[in-house]
């Protein structure tokens, strides 16, 4: 057996920098320390930090006043911040800068009195946070055929933004329609899907062309993941989306396959590495490191964190 071990994979870096916040939260004020949603959308981030003391919270009301509570990588609506202050929570944001720059988008179309088409998936917490911002200008469409059903007040002012961990090639066949559809239809300078996404999807679609089998790691409720695996799917390739090793079976692989291994944006590298010695060991693998682009972004902690981490780091 062959592994390809696709470059970039794993942790980005919002996530990087929403894992870092919750370790030295828990640090400094100790457990136990309120999360408002899942920090990141994998399982075993969030059953590592559980472990540590972290509580992972759906309302704000679940929240003891005067608590400490981290709001998560997806972000909040204004609402949420609304009632952690009347609860005197001490909060700190741990929200990606991708996704606040999407918000951000959201409150400057809607102030100018655009109707906003936020391309995403219902449900999601980032869809959520970002409706949020103007939920009386947001329409929220999930594929081409959501957009045939709009209705929209003034076709002259109409703004799209879109979900940032979306399948580049899904959200274009969706602006591509909206496009079609509405020809005046305003877009932020910059695209909305997050770089890491871009890249990992990139991976997946060059290196996918040579292999067998694709093995993504990542929890089934993690977007960015998901499309990795459908992108996998839909060249034509065997390809399954696990936690860990433990969710593999003999029967996915030959001793002749060719397996590209990737992880989704919030799957820590320690499940890879484990995936990787479980083929090894049934199998005899070879690994092979495939780099398509190389990553350098860094986003700084939330402020109330930083001088903490410096101290941590000079210990």
């Amino acid at each position: 057996m062959k592994i390809i071990l696709a470059a970039p994979r794993g942790f980005c870096a919002g996530v990087n920098m929403a894992i870092d916040s919750l370790d030295l939260t828990l640090q400094k004020f100790g457990p136990p320390v309120y999360v408002y949603h899942e920090i990141v959308h994998n399982q075993y981030v969030v059953n590592t930090f559980r472990d540590k003391g972290a509580v992972f919270v759906n309302e704000i009301d679940e929240v003891p006043e005067g608590s400490v509570l981290l709001f998560s990588a997806h972000g909040v609506s204004p609402q949420v911040r609304e009632a952690a202050k009347a609860r005197s929570l001490n909060a700190l944001d741990a929200t990606c800068p991708l996704v606040t720059k999407v918000h951000l988008e959201a409150i400057k179309y809607a102030k100018a009195g655009y109707t906003i088409i936020l391309i995403g998936h219902d449900g999601h917490d980032e869809v959520i946070g970002t409706m949020g911002e103007a939920p009386e200008a947001i329409l929220l469409v999930e594929d081409e055929a959501d957009v045939a059903e709009l209705q929209v007040k003034d076709e002259s002012k109409l703004a799209y933004l879109t979900q940032t961990t979306l399948s580049v090639d899904d959200a274009n066949r969706v602006i591509n329609k909206l496009r079609e559809r509405f020809p005046h239809i305003e877009s932020p300078p910059k695209g909305d899907i997050c770089y890491a996404t871009q890249n990992r999807q990139e991976a997946v679609r060059v290196l996918s062309d040579d292999v067998d089998v694709v093995v993504v790691l990542g929890s089934q409720n993690s977007s960015n993941s998901q499309r990795l695996r459908e992108l996998a799917a839909e060249g034509g390739k065997q390809a399954y989306l696990i936690d860990g090793p433990d969710d593999l079976d003999l029967d996915y692989f030959t001793a002749a396959s060719t397996v590209l291994i990737t992880a989704g944006a919030s799957a820590p590298e320690s499940v890879v590495q484990a995936t990787i010695d479980w083929l090894i060991k049934h199998f005899d693998a070879t690994v092979e490191v495939k780099q398509i682009r190389e990553e350098s972004v860094h986003f700084p902690l939330p402020k109330p964190l930083r001088a903490f981490a410096a101290e941590v780091q000079a210990q």
